[in-house]
């Protein structure tokens, strides 16, 4: 089943050392089964405070795919790029639906 790393930017501290990030990154996917579908594309807040600054959402093959990418040695290296430069918060999310209303979100279940 395919996975989502949902990736949101809060802060730009360093906008050079972050395009230098960005120059880096593509020889980090060579070899992974991922897709890009939204690169810091134009963006709409609907509902919440909005404090982020960019948006990348990609599709992996499957969760255990993308933590391999996550885990690579050539994404830590690329990643060093962008530490300090700018804050980001990474998701890792499983496709599909889970459709009972128990099974979503357990953690936050009381029963």
């Amino acid at each position: 089943m395919s996975a989502y790393l949902i990736s949101l930017c809060r802060q730009v501290s360093d906008r050079e050392r972050l395009e230098d990030c960005w120059a880096n990154v593509a020889p980090a996917f060579k070899g992974v089964q991922a897709k890009p579908l939204v690169a810091y594309t134009p963006f709409e807040v609907l509902e919440g405070d909005g404090n982020f600054q960019g948006v990348v959402l990609f599709e992996f093959s499957s969760m255990e795919e993308a933590r391999r990418w996550y885990n690579s040695a050539a994404y830590q290296e690329v990643k060093k790029l962008r530490e300090g430069a700018a804050d980001f918060d990474l998701l890792l999310v499983d496709g599909g639906v889970v459709s009972a209303a128990v099974q979503q979100m357990p953690q936050s279940h009381k029963g």
